[in-house]
């Protein structure tokens, strides 16, 4: 597969606007390895190799498990999962896939047991953000490096 399209040299300064959010988020004091969950989740959804590879990657290196990363697209049927990371699993899935109908009263009830509205707000821009990414790489077939190098070593 070939990239179409370098968004980030066609249209700079909207990747750069992006990228701001994407700091902000980072900045927003969520914990790092629910912000690694949700977005390898989101992109799973939505089928998004460049992102799920990135944020497998991501994870790894910042100490998450082999285990947790394989296992997040099962996550109701794991263990490994505190009550906050299945709770914000659950709103990413429901956010990701949102036009299937509305967020049900008793999801977002048991998000409020978990997250302060802040933190929701700042979860729920996360899934926004990361399915964002998810629009822009997918269509434009963008090629994680690391797995581009590593295609051509299997050539």
């Amino acid at each position: 597969m070939q990239e179409r399209l370098n968004y980030a040299k066609a249209a700079p300064k909207l990747i750069g606007a992006v990228l701001n959010l994407k700091k902000a988020i980072d900045d927003s004091g969520l914990d790092r390895g629910l912000i690694h969950l949700v977005n390898l989740r989101a992109s799973q959804i939505n089928g998004c190799s460049y992102c799920v590879d990135m944020h497998t990657r991501e994870a790894r290196r910042d100490g998450e498990s082999e285990q947790r990363v394989h296992l997040v697209s099962a996550w109701r049927e794991s263990p490994l999962y505190t009550d906050r990371e299945r709770a914000a699993l659950a709103w990413t899935e429901r956010l990701t896939k949102i036009s299937d109908g509305p967020v049900e009263d008793g999801l977002y009830q048991e998000m409020l047991q978990h997250f302060t509205e802040e933190e929701l707000v700042q979860l729920s821009v996360l899934v926004g953000l990361i399915n964002v990414w998810n629009r822009i790489a997918i269509p434009f077939r963008s090629i994680h490096p690391i797995i581009e190098d590593d295609a051509l070593a299997l050539a």
